[in-house]
């Protein structure tokens, strides 16, 4: 599937929507090679266009698209990849330490979430804070691990720490 260079740019979301829906949901499926996804993802895709307003201000509908399209697939491809881990890591455990299938989806929920929240940062921010979360270690460790500054690893926790706070507080908007 091409993308044209030159389109006339869209007027409003209803226009982008009803000249650009199928060809995206045809693009994510030779993509995805699934209908239901690309479903899923083309309404996931118009979705954020419809949240970030501006759809009037888009020249290149196709380019446009195409590359939110490619970040809703990278979260789709991670959330399963999170799911599919959730599950093996559920299968090791004994039948009798399970917990209810309402528990398991509820964690699985929080972690979706704590993904979502963690997936805007760089590697090395989202590195030195799960070192610091999960881990517990000193600055001056996890300095070490990542083969950095103390003075650096501060700043990374400080946008980390920012940079959560900001995704909770904008969670409470919607």
């Amino acid at each position: 599937m091409s993308i044209s260079a030159t389109q006339p740019p869209v007027d409003s979301f209803s226009t982008l929507y009803q000249t650009h829906h199928r060809w995206l949901k045809s693009w994510l499926q030779h993509k995805l090679g699934s209908t239901s996804d690309a479903e899923d993802l083309a309404q996931d895709t118009f979705m954020r266009v419809l949240l970030g307003g501006g759809a009037t201000e888009i020249r290149e509908p196709k380019s446009f698209l195409c590359t939110l399209a490619r970040r809703v697939m990278v979260d789709f491809w991670r959330r399963n990849a999170l799911e599919q881990a959730w599950k093996e890591a559920l299968e090791q455990l004994p039948e009798q330490q399970l917990p209810s299938p309402e528990i398991q989806h509820l964690l699985l929920e929080t972690l979706q979430q704590i993904d979502a929240m963690l997936s805007g940062l760089g590697d090395k921010v989202r590195g030195a804070f799960l070192l610091s979360q999960l881990e517990g270690l000193t600055y001056a460790q996890i300095a070490m691990q990542l083969g950095v500054s103390v003075s650096s690893v501060k700043k990374y926790m400080a946008k980390a720490t920012e940079h959560c706070l900001l995704f909770h507080l904008l969670q409470e908007l919607e």
